[in-house]
């Protein structure tokens, strides 16, 4: 499978258009991967500012598939933190936490990337052989 590169401005608007075009890519069922998406994108939008340039890279390999979005500002630090039962705020790294098989960020002079991991959707696929074995009659 090629990867999947958008280069785009970090807008509300763009969250769900990526997350579109992530599932085409893919051509199967995928939440998590779509989660991780809107997630990267979100804390572009909120921390850096709207019409930030970024690139979002979907590729799959080895059975993981791997989200990086590349922003220009190589300082921004990312903090886990814990958000408060009544923040409506502050979750997006948990919830990357939790659905990544890992995560981390790349810092270099030009700006950082941020990148998860998951197990592949496509590992989720229905059996053809509708849950027999390939042995049964």
């Amino acid at each position: 499978m090629t990867s999947l590169r958008l280069e785009l401005l970090a807008v509300a608007k763009a969250v769900p258009e990526a997350r579109r075009a992530v599932r085409e890519h893919l051509g199967v069922p995928c939440p998590e991967v779509q989660l991780c998406v809107s997630e990267l994108l979100t804390n572009v939008i909120k921390h850096l500012g709207e019409d930030t340039p970024v690139t979002l890279t979907v590729t799959h390999t080895h059975g993981r598939t791997r989200v990086s979005v590349t922003d220009p500002e190589p300082y921004a630090w990312l903090v886990v933190r814990d958000a408060g039962p009544d923040d409506e705020n502050g979750r997006g790294l948990l919830l990357l936490d939790a659905v990544a098989l890992r995560w981390g960020v790349a810092q270099g002079p030009e700006g950082k990337t941020v990148w998860c991991e998951l197990e592949s959707p496509h590992a989720h696929r229905p059996s053809d052989l509708s849950g027999r074995s390939a042995a049964s009659p």
